[in-house]
């Protein structure tokens, strides 16, 4: 693994920069530390609001006019709004990336906010909450999430609220804007073709003239232990039955976070933290034999994701046509069961490793996905966290990994849910 650079200017942003000359192509992007995790009720979303209205434009890159540039010179940008974090990324021919940092650089301070982009952007993300909602998926994944989080400001979808996105205004946007997209609270991470000491001069004078602001305030409240199972049902249109079952489970940083990925891979497949690359099959994994394959149900999957503060381990299922809730939920319990009893063999342990390795690698192939994990890490942990990735994974053992799940895989800990089409009679104990 190449090394790490590492800079803080003295505006407070951190730099982090992997030189990697396969291609003339350099990723950068920059990370702010917001996401729904830090909005509170009544301004849920107005993360994912602030992200678009980013690309409205400032008085030196006016809107509409970014696209066009970014793909004349052969480049690609996008954003995304998570739990924890906010990020943008711009991807260029290595001659050309000047425009994306001059970009980032511009708009970190001088976003213009214009009052009938706030409207015309409300209708959009407003539209783009009800199309989800159509979704049987998201529905119950909502609901679920909902049902899981009784305090913690996780219990959000990062869309936000409806209502929200309804009443807020474009000062609470400007005002949400100002506090968080200052450089102390930023990261810059870049890969790709250039040379570390050019390169972290051109961001030094990018970004080091931006003033710093005062760290902002974070009001999380921690979520209480669940003590009993609890249980979702939604009743919605379609002719297919979901459900999923979501435990509680440690943040990133905790000794515990990497045994769980093993038992991921195990379980359901091994998933991917990194969502700008593709995943494996999971045929291999003990629930697609004893379901899928035994068509009990149509697919399954698991879903792990790295955070700040403790999260939620899900599977989610489509019951098979000719099945039914009960067996499908008896199904899943039994696997559970066998690995709370029963250690896995070292051989399980190895290939469920071996794939999480392989996921690993296949995202770090290109220079945006490296940009990508050097970022990702450093708003859940560290660069650190990046480093020693495969490091943790191998020194899981299959005690570890039954022991993790005898800790978190209760029935007390976990939140069941089940969609139910109106046209389906299939039993459900949800």
């Amino acid at each position: 693994m190449q090394s790490i650079s590492r800079f803080t200017l003295p505006n407070g942003l951190l730099i982090l920069l992997k030189e990697n000359h396969n291609v003339p192509v350099i990723s950068h992007w920059i990370w702010y530390r917001v996401g729904s995790r830090d909005e509170q009720p009544g301004k849920t979303g107005i993360s994912h609001w602030v992200e678009h209205m980013q690309f409205k434009g400032t008085a030196h890159f006016p809107p509409n006019t970014l696209d066009r540039a970014i793909a004349r010179l052969g480049g690609v940008w996008n954003a995304y709004t998570h739990l924890d974090w906010t990020t943008y990324f711009e991807t260029m021919p290595a001659d050309k990336i000047d425009l994306a940092i001059k970009l980032e650089a511009d708009r970190m301070v001088n976003s213009a906010f214009d009052p009938a982009e706030v409207a015309s952007e409300r209708t959009v993300i407003i539209a783009e909450r009800q199309g989800s909602e159509n979704e049987p998926v998201y529905q119950l994944s909502e609901a679920v999430q909902a049902q899981a989080f009784s305090t913690h400001n996780y219990r959000h979808e990062v869309v936000g609220d409806l209502v929200d996105l309804q009443t807020m205004q474009r000062d609470d946007l400007f005002s949400h804007y100002q506090t968080y997209y200052r450089p102390n609270n930023a990261v810059v991470t870049v890969a790709g073709d250039f040379e570390t000491e050019s390169m972290f001069e051109q961001l030094r004078q990018a970004y080091e003239a931006i003033p710093s602001g005062e760290q902002p305030a974070r009001t999380i409240n921690p979520e209480p232990a669940q003590a009993d199972e609890r249980l979702v049902t939604i009743n919605g249109t379609g002719e297919t039955t979901y459900i999923k079952i979501v435990y509680h489970v440690p943040a990133a940083t905790h000794p515990d976070f990497f045994t769980l990925m093993v038992a991921d891979s195990l379980l359901s497949g091994a998933g991917n933290l990194n969502m700008f690359s593709s995943g494996i099959s999971n045929r291999t994994s003990r629930l697609y034999r004893a379901l899928v394959e035994r068509e009990l149900a149509v697919s399954i999957h698991g879903g792990l994701q790295a955070t700040i503060d403790p999260f939620l381990y899900s599977f989610t299922a489509i019951v098979h046509p000719q099945s039914s809730v009960d067996k499908v939920i008896a199904a899943i319990e039994t696997e559970i069961e066998h690995l709370l009893d029963t250690p896995p063999s070292q051989e399980e342990i190895k290939r469920a490793v071996k794939q999480a390795r392989a996921l690993f690698a296949y995202g770090n192939e290109s220079v945006t996905n490296q940009a990508f994990w050097l970022g990702f890490s450093e708003m859940i942990a560290s660069d650190h966290w990046y480093e020693g990735y495969l490091a943790q994974l191998e020194a899981v053992t299959p005690q570890a990994v039954q022991s993790v799940a005898q800790k978190y895989l209760q029935p007390q800990n976990r939140t069941l849910g089940v969609y139910l089409p109106a046209s389906s009679d299939t039993e459900s104990q949800a």
